[in-house]
């Protein structure tokens, strides 16, 4: 892991549409209002009749996505979480998932991460509401490499899509040879003491616990779920048999979130213990996102505090 360099997802969003601009003339863009802030200017300045500007309208861009998809258009609808999957919910509900449209909805700005804007701004309930939607697959990025990897991968894949994406700069965890595939989750250490199951801007964090419990003679494996939705049954299943100890951690309400899900495969396939962290059913609060990340115990201190705990 590079942890000098730092890249948002938000901006590998943004530089991985216009790599996909140019391969597949199908892809078209939509944003309402915050395509500085979700990088789809960058899109929006190279193909600008492919970009439409919706204004602050999400149901009407999500409804607009609709029609595109039925075009035969591969849309991607950009704006941030709290207005993709919380204010155009019933759009999505009934006129992209059910007909099983093939929209991809790229929500910036989720969790608490994003810092000074706030509880109204900060979105830790849509892993809950986009998972639980039938026909949607559920993303969720960790740094640039994966991200692009994943903007560019769901243009193939036929149906709706909700990729999660961060407003706070991250560390480069993959190089460009790393392999992905939607519905496998990625192993990083064979460590048999414990697990961290991971998603999104928390990976970082985990692996930074992985070396801290290193020093203290504490081996464990850290699981990158970066698809929450099909998740990756195989893979908790195997961790919980080879580790005792099993840590779910999440920039989202724990209700509902990455470790509810772990929690439905480990009830339905090996019941076993999982430790949850994430934000316990709150919302969050104004402050820098490092700061709420330690507030709220997502970060690498509040791993290894759990792990000195449980030993």
């Amino acid at each position: 892991m590079d942890i000098k360099n730092k890249k948002a997802t938000r901006q590998s969003y943004g530089e991985a549409l216009l790599e996909l601009g140019k391969e597949n003339e199908k892809v078209v863009v939509l944003d309402s209002d915050l395509s500085i802030a979700t990088k789809t200017e960058i899109f929006a300045k190279e193909f600008p009749n492919r970009f439409f500007e919706m204004g602050i309208a999400e149901q009407n861009m999500i409804s607009t996505s609709a029609g595109l998809a039925t075009c035969g258009k591969i849309p991607y609808a950009s704006t941030f979480a709290i207005f993709a999957s919380g204010r155009a919910y019933d759009q999505i509900r009934n006129s992209v998932c059910y007909p099983n449209l093939n929209v991809k909805i790229c929500a910036t700005h989720a969790g608490i991460t994003v810092g000074e804007d706030g509880a109204t701004h900060q979105m830790i309930e849509d892993i809950s509401l986009m998972r639980t939607l039938p026909n949607m697959t559920v993303i969720s990025t960790s740094d640039d490499i994966q991200t692009k990897w994943a903007i560019k991968e769901i243009s193939k894949i036929n149906g709706p899509v909700y990729v999660r994406l961060s407003r706070l700069a991250t560390p480069i965890i993959y190089d460009e040879n790393q392999k992905f595939e939607i519905g496998k989750a990625v192993q990083i250490g064979e460590g048999t003491d414990g697990t961290i199951f991971a998603t999104g801007v928390t990976v970082s964090e985990a692996i930074k616990a992985q070396e801290e419990l290193k020093q203290r003679n504490i081996d464990v494996r850290v699981i990158d779920i970066h698809t929450i939705k099909p998740i990756d049954k195989n893979i908790i299943v195997k961790s919980a048999k080879e580790t005792n100890i099993l840590i779910s951690i999440e920039d989202h309400n724990i209700i509902g979130g990455l470790g509810a899900a772990i929690s439905e495969v480990l009830t339905d396939e090996y019941p076993k213990k999982l430790i949850r962290l994430g934000i316990k059913d709150a919302f969050g609060k104004s402050g820098k996102a490092e700061e709420l990340m330690k507030y709220f115990g997502i970060d690498s201190d509040s791993l290894v505090k759990e792990f000195k705990n449980f030993i």
